[in-house]
């Protein structure tokens, strides 16, 4: 890994000779050459300078970078990979951010969902970033710190995740993480009227589900329709148990929220 250097974007970018400006006591490579062969990611692409800018568009159209001191090109051959929270768009209308590299960037374009709306995997992400910190060895999360993580706004996406887990594993005492350590602000809490872990579910009716077994007919009966009807009946039973709660209908069926989705879409059932 190359270090971030404080002299400049272009010698952190494309690297410097020795001796080619005050500081450079030694030929370095920049990120360029460093990731030849391989990717290079740009976050936050629409903070880079103007004047860098220029630079970034001139190396990508060349395929090639100039070490700060040097005469020559030295060619890269890198797949670039950029992010940015702005709309890089509306950048290119205010004058921040050139048209050009812009087209030369935006080639295969991906929206990634803000993390409110990844709730599916918020618990994956949650014990991924617990098991990375060294201090959490140990620790777990009560039910109802748990139920905060899960339905909290995350104004600050990613980022904000891993701060308020850092700072509950620093607080926590006896190695359960309570909703005091989490300090989360209640204003961006949002729950679904229904969705109540302890809420009662109506009894399933094992009659209706049973019943269909006994209209299947050999040469008559498509197979895929009747495990159609089958799958249909189950997921009836179960959200009508759950009061429409499509959370805790999949917890009852054991399948994810996701893949719940999926079911009553190819099924029709929206």
């Amino acid at each position: 890994m190359v270090p971030f250097l404080k002299t400049s974007w272009k010698a952190n970018f494309f690297g410097y000779k020795k001796g080619s400006f005050t500081g450079a006591d030694s030929d370095r490579v920049g990120f360029f050459q460093s990731a030849h062969g391989g990717t290079i990611f740009l976050d936050e692409v629409a903070d880079l300078p103007l004047a860098m800018q220029v630079k970034l568009l001139r190396a990508i159209q060349e395929r090639a970078v100039r070490r700060i001191g040097e005469s020559k090109e030295t060619p890269v051959d890198i797949r670039i990979v950029s992010a940015t929270h702005k709309d890089l768009a509306k950048e290119v209308e205010a004058g921040r951010f050139r048209q050009d590299l812009y087209y030369r960037l935006n080639v295969v374009s991906i929206t990634m969902p803000s993390l409110r709306e990844l709730r599916d995997d918020l618990p994956m992400l949650i014990e991924l970033l617990l098991t990375k910190n060294p201090m959490s060895a140990g620790m777990s999360l009560s039910p109802a710190a748990q139920k905060q993580l899960l339905h909290y706004n995350y104004p600050g996406n990613f980022r904000e995740l891993e701060n308020i887990l850092e700072r509950a594993i620093a607080l926590a005492n006896d190695n359960v993480i309570e909703p005091e350590d989490l300090q989360i602000n209640a204003s961006e809490l949002q729950y679904e009227e229904d969705d109540d872990a302890d809420a009662a579910f109506e009894p399933i009716n094992p009659l209706a589900i049973e019943a269909l077994t006994h209209q299947f007919t050999f040469n008559q009966t498509m197979l895929q329709d009747y495990l159609d009807n089958v799958e249909r009946t189950i997921l009836m039973q179960a959200l009508c148990a759950t009061h429409q709660n499509r959370t805790q209908a999949s917890k009852l069926l054991g399948i994810s929220f996701r893949s719940l989705r999926h079911r009553l879409e190819r099924l029709e059932m929206n």
